[in-house]
């Protein structure tokens, strides 16, 4: 488990961290395991880890006061997953997370990131470029919220990350886009004839 962490942070920083500095990433983080429908965060908790995904997919959502879900975010293997604010400020999640598929994270606790980012260059800079490209996502995301069609978020999402299209049951996939499942259904089935008469 600990390599692929190891081989994330090598990739993230574009350099090799020694064994004597990743010993102290290996003791910062706990291995855990997350079976298919189990919660990692319930709304209303302080969310406890920065989880990475080393095996498995997670959904991270809210519920409205219909009870319909409303998916923000997905994660998948070498990705992290965690709310981010109530991480960091230790406040009360209005989010849920929890697990599409038996799933195997390392988790690590606010005040172990923060030590660990102080004592390891290598962890501290993969975590820098981590912030700037969650920065990038998540306007990308908003940008596409607000601008563009249900169909042009589809393809995007179908361009950017086909392995959701894969993976993430249909429903679950029309929650993130923001659209009714019998849209997406539309949309998909339009796409496919697209692609095969342009063959």
């Amino acid at each position: 488990m600990y390599e692929q962490l190891r081989a994330y942070i090598n990739n993230g920083t574009s350099s090799i961290i020694s064994d004597e500095e990743f010993k102290l990433v290996e003791q910062a983080f706990t291995p855990k395991t997350v079976k298919k429908k189990q919660f990692l965060l319930h709304e209303g908790m302080v969310c406890k880890y920065m989880s990475f995904i080393v095996k498995g997919t997670m959904r991270q959502y809210t519920i409205d006061q219909k009870g319909n879900e409303h998916i923000v975010r997905f994660g998948i293997e070498n990705w992290w997953i965690s709310d981010r604010d109530s991480f960091i400020n230790l406040t009360p999640t209005k989010y849920c997370i929890d697990a599409l598929e038996d799933t195997e994270l390392l988790v690590t606790t606010n005040e172990k990131l923060i030590n660990l980012r102080a004592t390891s260059v290598h962890f501290n800079k993969m975590c820098q470029n981590l912030d700037e490209k969650h920065f990038s996502a998540s306007q990308e995301r908003i940008q596409a919220m607000i601008s563009y069609t249900a169909e042009e978020r589809f393809l995007h999402l179908m361009n950017t990350y086909p392995v959701f299209i894969q993976r993430i049951p249909q429903a679950m996939l029309a929650s993130y886009l923001g659209i009714t499942p019998e849209t997406l259904s539309r949309i998909r089935k339009q796409v496919t004839l697209q692609n095969k008469s342009s063959r």
